[in-house]
């Protein structure tokens, strides 16, 4: 599908919109003269263009997006009182960016990396955002974890390129990453395309009901495409030869109308549950078996529209998991709750104070009314309303009711872990993946980590990388063992 032509709309303007008389020649000093410095249109295009680049994202850099909508097809209200699920049949417009976490804006898209999974639903009572990944466990369970982590993919300081040594030593080090990292090296590491995976919420969070009771979910979007996966090699090879493959398969269907979609499901937990289920079940790295809290089905996801401008609504798209509407809010999740500053921070000093109010980030339903002014894109909208409340010339006043149900809270403040449940451990869950694979998929699975931290330079950092796995089952650490010695020698 090609895109139509724009009709000019009259001439060519200064930013200003003075008319400009040559678009192909500076002016200079005679024939064959110097540029001269009251070329203003010259001046003007060469500082633009050296501010056309916001700065990237630290982590998730590398992403593609597309507009599309979501329908209930399940009656929720008895958990949520959020308007936006209210009735089956209701559609909500959303915005969804997927990603890479490691690889800088140029990076291939074929490559084994979590997939970022940030979706806007532009709900009447304001934007919900929920920022999650397509697997549904991560890293590690405490965001002051996360810089050095992030550390670690990234490039060395240095060498200048992403080291062996840097990862296997903090995976080794840190045993609660055993589950995403065996997630993450197994079939599922390099999806097909954006199309062809899940997303997760990953996080629990809080559902709320007209009467105040309280539920912890767990959000899940299967896709109904089918789950399809690159191996490493075919991902080698993609990645080589077409950089942009992901963005561009999921541009290119949307164009021809081949809408992809997923299926919603959440597991849903009472409230009472949590103090005594068998493991913590606010801790990012574990799942919650589905035999304890089946998955339910309230909804499809479809997307049906690309960005015009990937800059405008895809580079400058900003999402935070602080963005919260009635009837949903944030559990004691430890990487949650620092996720909750650091998405609206970041976005903050790489997008700008009003980030909030571009486009693609605005509210569609209901306007965002705040008594926040001025700051760097700031466009006047408030005119002279006051700035201030309260105060007695109209302006926006709170509700008194909260948009989530507060948590009873005891004990001392201090740097603690998380509470102590009869089944926690980094492995289990490690191993319980490991056991239901195929035969095949456990070969892969090996061969990939093998590759892997046979690259490392020291003894030591690849013997405590593979004792993780052992400790998730024998026979993966046995085998791991033996394919790592084969490559070192």
């Amino acid at each position: 599908m090609t895109q139509e032509a724009h009709v000019t709309q009259g001439p060519l303007t200064t930013e200003a919109g003075a008319p400009v008389a040559d678009n192909q020649n500076s002016e200079t000093a005679g024939v064959g003269g110097p540029v001269l410095v009251q070329d203003q249109l010259l001046l003007e295009k060469l500082a633009h263009f050296n501010r056309e680049r916001i700065p990237e994202r630290v982590v998730h850099a590398r992403g593609a997006g597309a507009y599309g909508t979501f329908t209930v097809t399940r009656d929720v209200s008895q958990w949520t009182r959020a308007k936006f699920l209210s009735e089956v049949g209701k559609e909500t417009e959303t915005f969804l960016r997927f990603s890479t976490v490691a690889g800088n804006l140029g990076a291939a898209d074929a490559v084994r990396d979590p997939r970022g999974w940030a979706l806007k639903f532009y709900t009447e009572e304001g934007n919900y955002d929920l920022v999650g990944n397509n697997t549904p466990v991560f890293f590690i369970k405490d965001a002051i974890k996360f810089p050095d982590f992030i550390h670690t993919q990234k490039r060395d300081p240095y060498t200048g390129s992403q080291e062996a040594d840097n990862v296997w030593d903090f995976w080794g080090l840190s045993p609660e990453s055993t589950h995403q990292v065996t997630w993450l090296f197994g079939d599922r590491g390099i999806p097909a395309s954006y199309r062809h995976m899940n997303g997760y919420g990953s996080h629990t969070f809080q559902w709320n009901n007209e009467a105040g009771e309280v539920f912890w979910v767990k959000y899940h979007f299967k896709t109904d495409q089918g789950i399809k996966n690159l191996t490493q090699d075919e991902a080698n090879r993609l990645a080589g030869e077409d950089p942009d493959s992901h963005q561009r398969d999921l541009r290119e269907a949307i164009e021809r109308g081949d809408f992809p979609s997923w299926t919603v499901q959440v597991q849903i937990m009472p409230a009472a549950d949590a103090a005594n289920y068998r493991f913590n079940p606010f801790d990012l790295t574990k799942v919650w078996p589905h035999e304890d809290y089946p998955p339910i089905e309230i909804g499809k996801l479809e997307l049906n529209r690309n960005p015009e401008n990937i800059f405008a609504e895809v580079e400058q798209s900003v999402f935070s998991p602080a963005h919260f509407v009635p009837g949903i809010g944030p559990s004691p999740d430890k990487m949650l709750q620092g996720r909750l500053f650091a998405y609206g921070d970041a976005h903050r000093y790489r997008v700008g104070i009003n980030a909030d109010h571009l486009p693609v980030n605005r509210p569609h339903a209901t306007e965002a009314r705040t008594h926040s002014r001025d700051g760097f894109l700031y466009d006047g909208r408030h005119k002279g309303a006051k700035n201030y409340e309260p105060n007695s010339f109209g302006g926006p006043h709170q509700t008194d009711r909260p948009l989530w149900v507060g948590s009873a809270v005891t004990g001392a403040t201090g740097d603690h872990a998380a509470p102590s449940h009869a089944e926690d451990s980094d492995f289990v869950q490690a191993g319980t993946l490991y056991r239901l694979m195929s035969e095949g998929e456990r070969g892969r699975l090996v061969e990939n980590l093998a590759g892997f931290i046979a690259k490392v330079s020291r003894d030591d950092i690849a013997e405590r990388a593979i004792d993780n796995f052992r400790q998730a089952d024998g026979d993966f650490g046995k085998r791991l063992e033996a394919a790592v010695q084969a490559l070192r020698g």
